[in-house]
């Protein structure tokens, strides 16, 4: 009989330590054997750093990448997707084809972004095209809304610099944070009249090829404000940031349902004003984006995965957020951890769907080349046998598991 699962954290959260205990798995520390490690960003930092040279056994697995900070930190996600759309430009591609404008028509998910010192006299160039235009800054290492603000007036990235004891944005050597300035959104979709984000949870299993999961039960994170483009409003952040972080010390806050909402109820909302055909859309390209963001890192990622969080919060500040999360965990575990059986690199990676629990396949490159393949194969053969008879489903939706 297999021996059990030994496991490992240094994220005290009970949504993890739940799940562990019901699975009867056994704790150890660090220094002994593990089969499984829950690490935190900077543990995996340590961990697998080159100085270290660690590699993990065939019976041991993490939840990270080591290097997953090529998506999950601001300026590299950037840098990454925009590399990625110079490759597939390439390539020839026809995701990375333009409109008369020159903007691209299936990778425009990203608003125009800036990295901070280094690319200060790009961003005053294309500032100068809109000067009444709004930014916003946020620190490229930093989570939960610190350090964010928002301009509208060079003086205000001069005066910014000069409060930061840094006298120019020539030299990223100079010690100066790095930053990365986006356009602002200035004309997001309310409900109730406020601004709000999605949390959505994927689960990468691999990336050569790439597979992923997207979990069901996401939600969305409200402000506590009313929203206004209005300038007078531009150091509210109770008026422009989701962070629950910030948002709980605001006077409106509800300690109940912590300003957030259902990802099924923001759907049933969106059906019932813009109707179901335009909600469906706007989940694919939600899908899309997802997809095709992994897709820019997978060059940059050799193991382990607008704004990508590399350890999402598992706070739970109100009693549904913590039942969300502790089945999150669950339905993670029961993919990563077939059984609750001690790792084996030798798995097959595709779990049963009764496992997948609330989890959804959302790509499978795999399935999808395979059956790629198998249409092309189709098709030469419809094209031997004559129109009548190629029974293809031309236009038909193709199924989640090959979406791309």
């Amino acid at each position: 009989m297999a021996g059990k699962v030994k496991w490992v954290t240094d994220i005290e959260k009970s949504v993890l330590i739940n799940n562990f205990e019901k699975r009867e798995w056994v704790q150890v520390t660090e220094n002994e054997d593990w089969n499984f490690y829950w690490m935190s960003i900077q543990t995996i930092r340590n961990v697998f750093s080159v100085d270290t040279g660690y590699r993990l056994s065939d019976e041991q697995l993490v939840n990270h990448f080591p290097n997953h900070y090529e998506l999950t930190r601001k300026d590299l996600m950037i840098k990454n997707i925009k590399r990625y759309r110079k490759e597939l430009e390439k390539e020839g591609s026809l995701l990375a084809e333009k409109d008369k404008n020159g903007k691209y028509i299936y990778l425009d998910f990203v608003p125009v972004t800036f990295m901070l010192p280094a690319d200060y006299n790009l961003f005053v160039e294309e500032f100068r095209k809109n000067p009444s235009s709004t930014w916003i800054m946020k620190p490229c290492g930093k989570a939960q809304g610190k350090g964010i603000f928002l301009i509208n007036k060079l003086s205000q990235i001069k005066k910014w610099s000069r409060d930061s004891r840094t006298s120019t944005f020539v030299a990223a050597s100079s010690g100066k944070e790095a930053y990365v300035i986006s356009l602002y959104i200035d004309n997001p979709l309310l409900i109730g009249g406020k601004k709000f984000d999605l949390r959505l949870y994927v689960l990468v299993t691999t990336y050569r090829p790439l597979k992923c999961y997207m979990y069901k039960l996401g939600f969305c994170r409200f402000c506590t404000v009313k929203y206004t483009p209005s300038t007078s409003e531009l150091d509210n952040m109770f008026v422009h940031l989701t962070n629950v972080a910030i948002q709980k010390h605001g006077d409106d806050y509800n300690h109940v349902h912590g300003g957030k909402w259902t990802v099924s109820n923001l759907r049933l909302y969106l059906e019932s004003t813009r109707g179901k055909e335009v909600t469906n859309r706007l989940f694919d390209q939600i899908h899309w984006i997802v997809v095709q963001s992994l897709k820019a890192v997978a060059v940059s990622l050799y193991f382990w995965f607008l704004n990508v969080n590399a350890s999402p919060s598992l706070t739970s500040s109100t009693a549904n957020d913590r039942i969300l999360k502790y089945n999150l965990i669950n339905d993670t575990l029961n993919i990563v951890m077939p059984n609750g059986e001690i790792p084996d690199c030798r798995w097959n990676r595709s779990p049963p769907r009764e496992a997948l629990g609330n989890y959804q396949v959302l790509y499978d490159e795999e399935q999808a080349q395979s059956e790629s393949a198998e249409r092309d194969l189709r098709s030469r053969s419809g094209q031997l046998l004559g129109s009548k008879g190629a029974r293809g489903s031309v236009g038909a939706r193709p199924a989640a598991a090959t979406w791309k």
